[in-house]
């Protein structure tokens, strides 16, 4: 039975390593989101991928309706996200404005938008982070974005409750540190045990075969510290 699955930010790191991952398996359909339509297009080439473009710092409920979809969507990955590096007080209203839309509003905005093209039975999969974890160990410079991923735990909890009568699901890895763009151009310098590809196989794998043994948890995924 074919799969429909949708990965918001799709273009680069975790994103596109699961849009790779999911298309290399048997009936599955991958939609590709992202701001960053160009990239996508040139890298997915698969022909059960369709990469359609979604900024989700901007009107997502107009955006996703001028996408149509059509079929029921199966599984929804929200792995849009934006890391901002800086000490407390130099911290923007900007910094915490944009940060607080792309790793939590514009995820809830785009969840609403797709409900109605939800399956009855999908799995929602948010991709937080362990500085979003509560009781982890926290890093200066990431006020903006630990408080926006731990937003996103609490999403996670209050829509499993809310849609606990369906048979929807949703959880939330906080994910440890991953060799990304993101993570490269926020901490030069560092390098991560995980890759990408390790990343995504490990997500793909409980996004297809977890959601009915889980509902509105929040699941630490790391072999670091973070």
């Amino acid at each position: 039975m074919n799969k429909s699955i949708v990965i918001l930010g799709a273009s680069q790191g975790i994103g596109a390593a699961l849009v790779d991952h999911f298309a290399q398996l048997e009936d599955t359909t991958v939609i590709a989101l992202s701001r960053n339509l160009a990239k996508m297009r040139g890298r997915f080439l698969q022909k059960n991928v369709s990469c359609h473009q979604l900024d989700i710092s901007q009107d997502v409920h107009q955006q996703i309706a001028a996408l149509g979809f059509a079929s029921p969507i199966d599984i929804l990955i929200n792995n849009a996200g934006l890391l901002v590096n800086k000490p407390f007080p130099a911290l923007t209203h900007q910094d915490f404005t944009e940060s607080y839309q792309v790793n939590v509003i514009g995820i809830m905005e785009a969840t609403q938008a797709l409900l109605p093209q939800l399956a009855a039975d999908a799995h929602i999969v948010n991709i937080s982070s362990m500085g979003g974890f509560q009781g982890s160990l926290k890093f200066a410079g990431l006020a903006a974005y630990s408080t926006s991923k731990a937003a996103l735990c609490a999403f996670t909890e209050l829509f499993a409750e809310e849609y606990k009568a369906t048979s929807l699901r949703m959880n939330c890895l906080c994910l440890g540190a991953v060799q990304t763009e993101m993570l490269s151009a926020a901490f030069p310098g560092y390098i991560a045990p995980t890759s990408p590809a390790e990343m995504a196989q490990f997500i793909a794998d409980f996004a297809l075969n977890n959601g009915s043994f889980f509902n509105g948890k929040i699941i630490p995924v790391s072999s670091s510290n973070p």
